[in-house]
């Protein structure tokens, strides 16, 4: 067979029924394989940044490989975006590119290029992938593409790269004639071998604690089997349970005693339930300074800290635990579940509500309702059960993060460590053509216009993704810093930048859409529009142009201490462990 057709049916046999690109020269073999195989449909988008989104979207909620294509050159720098996106976030992606023929290629030729569209796409994105590399012997394309494949569910999972010449792809192949990377050495090498673990003493540290919570981090999400594991531990032991930005769909909302997002902007009640504990269970958070503030000697000193991460790097990388687990989260949880330990838990729980009703996500301390949070919380209320909920970045990802209550199998997609503006449109793409269920893009006016021209895609293929426009005409995060740290220059984010109609360009790709701005017609819009399946834009226009996250946690406080303050007479009755000196 030719080898583009070989990669193509390994795509399938792999249970991978979705790819995304973009057609160019360079994988013109690529994509005729795609179109013959009636086992895998390419789904082109009109940017190669969408398409790498898009695949990303298909991997995080169907657990296979998300997989994108893109010609060289252009097409394949086009790509760096959502490859550091999946590399960051560890979602399974494959990546290939095409390359200009073997006989063009410059190698260590001291040139800049001799091939049209030579670009040495390897070299750049080896930093941010697990596994890059250029196909350019025939007799290694069985094992690369095995080895590549591997990477990307293995361990820590994450994307790799495959480029590929243009003659290698029109090249017959036989793979039967070819070595197998799973019958090699290198593949027993790689095979994660996870600690020993001392069930004993955790269970002893668990049943000596008073206040104890469990952080769930992305990687209680990556592991597939965690979050029924982390749901049946939950109910046994009625455990308080906080979560990181990208632990926000793991344990959902109607579970009684989850007390929220935690960190720079999380929730009041979240971060003074971690910052009280006596001992913290983290489950897949790498421990970042979002998480834990800037001062780390702050965070969790009253705490023990057992940390579980399949990433052996990023136990004691940050803040040293008491005991680093080296495992799969869920057979950590599995095994766990086992023990029988009986915790009383009565008074801390109490407490914990306590924080939750005197400090809500849609009201300010001031007693004030927070109308973005409020608006987020109405699209949560009208949503269904299996809709997954993308949402871009900018202020209205935290507002999302702090106030949206998650329902049964509804999934929340972030883009957390690369922070992509761009990211939520079309990784709903992706996300919608992989299971066939809705999507709900929340994004801002900034990063809707970042990949606005993948509507054309919603409209092409009449795939149900309503997108809520959170509008405040600027750039709000990155106002908000200017408005603290900047004396109010707002170089970037008010001035020198505007909003167009998205209604007029969303009639244009030929969809339906509606501009709001009053209390009343957003609450009655948003329902409305929930009721169906189809493709909407809903331009909310935010009447406070000067919208704010909050609470917000300052540089060098700790986490419980968040701004705007609280009266210190109170932030002291509300604090179990000794305060810090204000």
């Amino acid at each position: 067979m030719k080898a583009s057709d070989y990669i193509v049916q390994f795509l399938v046999d792999q249970g991978i029924d979705k790819a995304f690109g973009y057609i160019g020269g360079a994988v013109a073999h690529l994509y005729d394989s795609f179109d013959k195989n009636t086992g895998i449909e390419i789904v082109n988008t009109i940017h190669e940044q969408g398409a790498g989104f898009a695949a990303e979207g298909y991997a995080r909620v169907s657990g296979k490989t998300g997989v994108a294509t893109a010609t060289s050159g252009p097409g394949a720098t086009n790509l760096i975006t959502p490859i550091g996106s999946c590399f960051f976030d560890s979602i399974s992606t494959l990546f290939i590119t095409g390359q200009v023929n073997t006989y063009e290629y410059k190698y260590d030729t001291p040139v800049r290029q001799i091939g049209f569209q030579e670009t040495d796409i390897v070299s750049i994105v080896k930093p941010i992938t697990k596994y890059a590399v250029m196909i350019d012997m025939i007799q290694n394309l069985r094992y690369e593409l095995e080895k590549a494949y591997f990477l990307t569910q293995n361990g820590r999972k994450g994307p790799v790269l495959i480029d590929i010449p243009m003659n290698i792809q029109r090249t017959d192949f036989n793979p039967s004639e070819q070595k197998s990377f799973f019958e090699s050495d290198e593949y027993k090498m790689m095979r994660i071998q996870g600690d020993k673990i001392d069930f004993e003493k955790i269970v002893e540290m668990l049943r000596v604690s008073q206040r104890p919570i469990i952080l769930v981090g992305g990687g209680s999400r990556l592991s597939s089997l965690a979050p029924e594991a982390i749901h049946r531990l939950l109910e046994k032991s009625n455990l308080p349970v906080v979560y990181s930005l990208m632990g926000k769909d793991v344990v959902k909302d109607d579970y009684k005693y989850n007390f929220g997002l935690i960190g720079s902007y999380g929730n009041r009640y979240s971060n003074l339930a971690l910052a009280n504990a006596d001992l913290i269970i983290v489950l897949g958070s790498r421990l970042d300074t979002r998480q834990t503030g800037t001062d780390l000697k702050t965070f969790a000193r009253a705490a023990k800290i057992i940390h579980v991460d399949i990433d052996v790097n990023e136990l004691d990388s940050k803040i040293k635990a008491d005991v680093t687990l080296h495992c799969d989260i869920a057979d950590f949880i599995n095994t766990l579940s086992h023990y029988d330990f009986k915790l009383n838990l009565g008074q801390w729980l109490e407490k914990l509500v306590t924080y939750k009703q005197n400090y809500s996500s849609t009201t300010g301390i001031d007693g004030k309702a927070k109308v973005p949070n409020q608006i987020i919380q109405w699209i949560a209320q009208s949503s269904s059960d299996h809709d997954m909920i993308c949402v871009d970045v900018g202020q209205h990802q935290m507002w999302v993060a702090q106030s949206f209550e998650t329902k049964a199998d509804q999934r929340v997609l972030f883009s957390g460590g690369m922070g992509a503006m761009g990211f939520a449109l079309p990784t709903a793409i992706g996300a919608t053509i992989g299971t066939k269920k809705r999507a709900l893009v929340i994004v801002g006016d900034g990063g809707f216009q970042m990949n606005i021209q993948e509507l054309e895609v919603i409209k092409r293929r009449n795939l149900p993704i309503k997108v809520f426009i959170m509008n405040n005409a600027n750039l709000g995060m990155v106002r908000q810093f200017q408005e603290i740290y900047f004396e109010q220059r707002y170089i970037g984010t008010q001035k020198d930048y505007s909003v167009p109609n998205f209604a007029s360009i969303a009639n244009a790709y030929g969809l339906k859409s509606s501009t709001i701005s009053t209390i009343e017609e957003i609450s009655q819009k948003i329902h409305e529009t929930l009721l169906s399946d189809e493709a909407e834009i809903i331009n909310i226009c935010l009447q406070e142009q000067m919208t704010t996250v909050e609470p917000k946690l300052i540089v060098n406080k700790p986490i419980e201490d968040m701004y705007p303050f609280l009266e210190r007479e109170e932030f002291n009755a509300q604090m179990i462990i000794k305060p810090l000196e204000h």
